[in-house]
């Protein structure tokens, strides 16, 4: 039996650990930068949110024709538009001069950023056996979770010294370079010119029934809920330091690196334990966690308390990544697993995006302590109706 270091460490895994890291590279920056941002042009916090939401909106919208497309033409063109697409909007945001350039821009970078996560996905898991796809998957988050852990440092450290748009600039160019790169080595190692089918023949079929399309319906309005107020709560951390504890802008940028250093080991720990207890228990039990720990930002003290918390919410939302891609992989068809994972990603971008100008209206009007009362109550209440209909699923 080959060992397990070299089953991840070897073939197609580590090449797209680095494509994964490419690709958040820009998508990383919108939050950390949000300060730097809303000073330069005096937004209250829903205008703040607008920002996040331009991007959020169109990057989930763009995920299920993406999603559909690699199912149809091979996922190697439509990831590599996902990494040199986010470059060059990022490229265009960094040299906009108003707001609304800004918004535009950042919607043009999610739009051509949304080939990516739809196509990687199953391609990864159909490289794997099933009883190891949680952990490849694990794996494949540490990419993604590295950037968004090393972006908000150095994107923080060049905006103070250099102003924002200089961060998106400086990061722009080596994520292009990379692209065009991967596209020669994704095409050395295969060409892989369809979803990887072909290369899959451990890979088992599964015909969705009605209890499948119930248990996917379900785990995503959880998904929407869950996620949504999960990431609308950390996209105002920022603003919320600042805001509360009066700290500066940078500062509160390089805080946001807590959560993603979980990332580096929680996604794999969360592939594990997917492999190992069944995907549905994880799902559930993040999922209540999540809900908690929002209500519990309005608890914590600065400096130690807000550390550990933002670390326990990096722990969270990496651990429950690849279990939730697994999930979706257990129940869905082979020959429909982009388009299905295009959907999932739709909702789970829409949801952060509208759920984050909804938690901008509520903070203008009623406060943070109130806001993060809401969203955690809510999260909670949907966790709890949705677990009848994903316990016992046998997964």
């Amino acid at each position: 039996m080959e060992p397990r270091s070299r089953l991840f460490f070897t073939g197609m895994l580590p090449l797209f650990v680095l494509a994964h890291f490419a690709h958040h590279l820009l998508t990383a920056l919108p939050i950390p930068l949000l300060p730097f941002i809303r000073k330069e042009f005096s937004l209250d916090y829903t205008q703040s949110a607008l920002v996040l939401s331009a991007f959020s909106l169109s990057y989930g919208i763009s995920q299920v024709p993406a999603g559909w497309f690699a199912d149809r033409v091979g996922p190697r063109v439509l990831i590599t538009v996902g990494i040199c697409g986010v470059a060059l909007g990022g490229v265009l945001v960094g040299l906009s001069q108003t707001y609304i350039m800004m918004i535009i821009f950042l919607v043009l970078m999610g739009l051509a950023g949304g080939g990516y996560h739809p196509a990687a996905a199953p391609l990864i898991s159909a490289s794997v056996d099933s009883k190891n796809r949680g952990r490849a998957l694990g794996f494949h988050v540490i990419g993604g979770s590295g950037s968004y852990f090393l972006a908000p440092i150095i994107a923080a450290s060049i905006a103070a010294a250099w102003g924002w748009r200089s961060s998106f600039l400086s990061l722009a160019l080596p994520t292009l370079v990379f692209g065009i790169l991967f596209y020669a080595l994704l095409g050395r190692k295969g060409g892989m010119s369809r979803s990887g089918r072909e290369k899959s023949g451990h890979q088992e079929e599964t015909s969705p029934g009605p209890k499948n399309v119930r248990r996917i319906v379900a785990f995503i309005i959880m998904g929407v809920f869950t996620g949504g107020v999960m990431s609308s709560s950390m996209s105002f951390v920022p603003l919320y330091m600042v805001d509360h504890f009066g700290i500066s802008e940078e500062t509160a940028a390089k805080y946001l690196a807590i959560v993603f250093s979980a990332g580096l080991w929680a996604g794999p720990l969360g592939g594990y334990l997917s492999d190992r207890f069944g995907r549905v228990p994880i799902i559930l039990a993040t999922s209540f966690l999540a809900g908690i720990l929002v209500y519990l930002l309005k608890v914590v003290s600065y400096s130690l308390g807000m550390g550990v918390l933002l670390f326990a919410f990096g722990i969270i939302m990496f651990v429950r990544m690849p279990v939730s891609e697994a999930f979706i992989i257990s129940q869905t068809s082979i020959h429909h697993r982009s388009t299905v994972y295009g959907v999932y990603y739709f909702t789970m971008m829409e949801a952060g995006a509208i759920f984050a100008p909804i938690m901008g209206y509520f903070l203008d009007h009623f406060g943070f302590h109130t806001s993060f009362t809401i969203a955690s109550v809510t999260a909670v209440t949907v966790t709890f109706i949705c677990s009848f209909f994903l316990w016992g699923s046998g997964d």
